[in-house]
């Protein structure tokens, strides 16, 4: 009996949600019609497009410079505590209390300095990152946008999800990547895009764009 009526209810949602259409204004049927057209899904590269951009070298060129100024810093300091650790051991033996205790203080205050420095560095290799890519995705994203609506793509996919994770798309028709036409919305050649890619590409794969990374990793002495 339970069964019957909830039934009976759902029949009666059912009836009233069709009588509600049959009712509905008459601009309705031209949003039906949208509905059923066909859907485009389409996708692009956006690291491969951005690292075919003009910018992109001059991104590399910069963040180049300040990783190998923040790395020479580094090694620097690196080496300005081995040397300061290796003059603690071997005089460790005739210093007083006092002074032994001073020099130690002192190392593991320069370690400190290097792993915060490291930490530092890195951190603002990314903020610079992001400081120069952010205006030249802007513009790729807005050449997307050009794409998808003079060619009707209702929905685009980035491939890549970036470094070290699964891509947003397993398997996709070729017809449906975009990225040509995003390049030469930006002006750039796709031919010449591909050939400038390859000697970096391995397995056939499409090269990404590197984000910045730092060997900021702080050395400590070992003691014997």
């Amino acid at each position: 009996m339970k069964k019957n009526l909830v039934m009976a209810f759902a029949a009666a949602l059912l009836m009233g949600g069709l009588n509600a259409q049959a009712q509905a204004p008459t601009a309705a049927p031209a949003t039906t019609t949208a509905a059923a057209g066909p859907l485009k899904l389409g996708y692009t590269n956006i690291d491969y497009v951005l690292s075919q951009t003009p910018e992109a070298k001059d991104i590399q060129n910069q963040l180049t410079i300040q990783r190998t100024q923040s790395e020479n810093e580094l090694k620097r300091m690196q080496k300005e505590l081995q040397d300061k650790y290796e003059a603690y051991e071997k005089g460790a033996a005739q210093m007083s209390d006092v002074i032994r205790k001073d020099r130690e203080t002192e190392l593991q205050g320069l370690q400190t300095r290097i792993q915060e420095f490291g930490r530092t560095a890195e951190q603002s290799l990314q903020t610079k990152y992001q400081q120069l890519v952010n205006p030249v995705v802007q513009k790729i994203q807005k050449a997307i946008d050009a794409v998808a609506k003079e060619s009707g793509y209702q929905y685009v996919f980035n491939l890549d999800a970036g470094a070290n994770t699964i891509p947003i798309l397993l398997v996709a028709p070729e017809e449906n990547n975009i990225t040509e036409l995003v390049l030469k919305k930006l002006g750039i050649d796709p031919a010449k895009a591909a050939a400038a890619a390859k000697p970096a590409t391995t397995g056939g794969g499409t090269p990404t764009a590197t984000k910045p990374t730092t060997g900021a990793g702080a050395t400590t002495p070992k003691k014997n």
